[in-house]
Formats: structure tokens, sequence, C-alpha cells
């Protein structure tokens, strides 16, 4: 095997690291917070794939994600309020949950290219940006909802919450890579 056939493969470590941080958003992602529009919940899953990225990168966080999301499918408790399967991927909150692959991939680039926490921060912003794009068109064709009404419910009241997800996600998940790779972790 040629070596840039071996240096496009995950070692074990790697492996790991991606079914470990599927597990991190598999336990974060179903504590959450109803709201009174009852569609849309305040989660912590977003947090999850933020650090996702911030650890793993693009690559292996899509993969995490993607693990994440085929657990979710195929009945694990581990969407909004413990919830699963294809009723949930595909209905009205189902954008938001797809919209995690763009958000774990752009932001997963910006962190992953940049040491500049303001660049960061603008990154996971932007890529949060079209999570709510993905998930507010797929709410609106789903509940047969308005525009106003679907950033109603599904992003104008998450923009602080996840402003604040995003800062931290800024000052931990490097911090927690530095600590990994004194422990000779390499990711």
């Amino acid at each position: 095997m040629n070596e840039t056939a071996l240096s496009n493969r995950f070692t074990t470590l790697q492996l790991v690291m991606t079914a470990l941080m599927a597990a991190v958003i598999c336990l974060l992602a179903p504590l959450s917070i109803p709201l009174p529009s009852g569609l849309v919940p305040i989660s912590l899953g977003t947090f999850a794939v933020y650090l996702t990225a911030s650890l793993l990168g693009p690559k292996k966080g899509a993969l995490s994600v993607l693990l994440y999301l085929l657990l979710g499918l195929v009945g694990m408790p581990v969407f909004s309020g413990y919830s699963s399967g294809a009723g949930i991927l595909f209905g009205p909150t189902g954008g938001y949950l797809i919209g995690y692959i763009p958000l774990v991939i752009l932001s997963g680039i910006c962190f992953k290219k940049t040491d500049q926490r303001w660049l960061m921060i603008l990154g996971a912003i932007g890529a949060t940006l079209v999570l709510y794009w993905i998930g507010t068109s797929w709410l609106m064709y789903t509940a047969k909802l308005n525009l106003p009404a679907a950033l109603m419910a599904g992003m104008i009241p998450f923009i602080p919450g996840d402003l604040v997800k995003i800062i931290v996600t800024v000052l931990a998940g490097p911090e927690i890579s530095k600590r990994l790779r004194q422990a000779g972790i390499e990711i």
C-alpha cells in the first residue's frame, strides 16, 4: 500500500475519538428545554457538535455526527427529549438535525485553520447560519409555517444560547486539544 493511501486512513485512536465524540453528542443532545412554540426545543446538541468540530475537525467530526444521526434513526433515544426514529429525523425539527452535518464541517474547518479566537467565533457563527437556514427551511415546509413564524419557532430564541455555546467552545476546545496533546493523544 502506498504512503498516500495510508495517510488517508484513520488510526485506531482516531476511530475511537470519533466514536467517543458521537457518544458525547448522544449524551448531551437529548438534554433539552421545550419552548412555548412546542416545535423546536433548546438542547445541548449544538454545543456537542461545536465541541466535536473543535476537537476532531471537519472530516472526523462529520463521521461523529453521521454516527449520532444513524443511532437516532434506528431507534436509540439520542434526539432532544430522548426521542428517536425516522419521524423525528424527517419531522419538523429534522432539518436542524441534518444541519448538524454542515455545521460540524464548516465550523471544523474554521477551528482547524486558525488559532485566532475571533476568527473561530466568526466561522462558527457562519456555520450556525447555515444550520438555521437548513433547519428553518425544513420547518417551514414540514410544519406549513410562514417565514416569520418559522424564524420565531426555530431560530430567534436560539441565537443567544448558540452564541454562548460558541464562545464556550472557542475557549474550551483548544484547551482540551492542548491537554490531549500533552497526554500524548494526537487526534
